[in-house]
């Protein structure tokens, strides 16, 4: 364990071990007077995405509760896995399971976007009674065969860019569906949540390519049934996001997800595909309304 406090953030650095032996980092927000004993808040990125990802979302949480925000084994400061096969949710769910016993945390209400969502539902299906609540981002137990294609045709590939401009109009180029209504300042504020500085000085994606090195086996999905896991949550707070234009989560999966759990309800965001970046005021405002129903010990 080693944590690192910046006084000029608002979080700080904590660094553990998985059972394999890869270290991984998470940022931690300390919990506001009196809600110390309150479940933390554990915040889980998408298949590329890292810590960054919550930089808005995490300190708005963090004004209710302590906040926990994991980088999975590949990406940001954690380690890359030595390997590859290990990229897989069910390791993932392993490495967080590390983190909350080290943390000594019984209870926890977890936010997930695409991939995190997995998790917090397979974490729901093997830790019974631990989940207090979920926010699934663009998720849930019936994914659209297209997206997932989209994403693992990008995924691992691509080279480096020169600039944070350059690699802003990469981003830009290909995901302009995603986010039609995102101007050039939107663009490089995204980039800079997932594109890191080399030491050679070009900016490329903050992970390890290898985490493609799962999906690129053939029948990869698996026809695994994701109802009973989801379904896993039972009677807890579960808000599930969707992004109007998604092409991960169809209208209709999202609505038998509402129609499955007694204290689920879905968002559309408006103007945005897959994910939700969780900063827009539908996405926040539906957050906040969710935190409200978390117990408060």
């Amino acid at each position: 364990m080693s944590v690192k406090q910046d006084s000029r953030r608002d979080w700080s650095d904590h660094y553990w071990w998985s059972g394999d032996g890869v270290r991984l980092h998470a940022r931690i927000y300390a919990a506001p007077p009196g809600r110390e004993n309150a479940p933390p808040v554990l915040c889980l990125p998408g298949l590329a995405r890292n810590a960054r990802d919550f930089e808005a979302v995490a300190p708005h949480v963090a004004q209710q509760r302590r906040v926990i925000v994991v980088e999975f084994r590949g990406r940001g400061e954690s380690a890359y896995a030595k390997d590859p096969m290990t990229y897989v949710p069910l390791t993932y769910v392993q490495d967080v399971v590390a983190l909350l016993d080290e943390l000594e945390i019984e209870r926890v209400a977890t936010i997930g976007t695409s991939l995190g969502g997995l998790v917090s539902m397979l974490m729901a299906a093997s830790l019974p009674g631990r989940l207090v609540g979920a926010v699934l981002n663009d998720v849930g137990p019936e994914l659209e065969t297209a997206g997932l294609e989209r994403i693992r045709d990008y995924i691992g590939v691509g080279g480096s860019q020169p600039t944070w401009m350059h690699a802003a109009r990469a981003v830009a180029e290909l995901n302009g569906a995603v986010y039609p209504g995102y101007e050039i300042h939107d663009w490089l504020r995204l980039t800079k949540r997932t594109h890191r500085l080399t030491p050679e000085g070009r900016i490329v994606t903050d992970y390890d390519k290898q985490i493609a090195a799962p999906l690129r086996v053939p029948n990869s999905d698996g026809g695994v049934d994701l109802w009973p896991a989801y379904q896993a949550l039972g009677d807890v707070p579960v808000l599930v996001l969707r992004g109007e234009h998604s092409d991960i989560l169809a209208k209709p999966a999202a609505e038998k997800m509402a129609a499955r759990l007694p204290r689920a309800r879905v968002v559309e965001v408006p103007g945005v595909g897959h994910a939700p970046t969780m900063d827009e005021p539908e996405a926040r405002g539906a957050i906040d309304a969710w935190v409200a129903e978390l117990p408060g010990a």
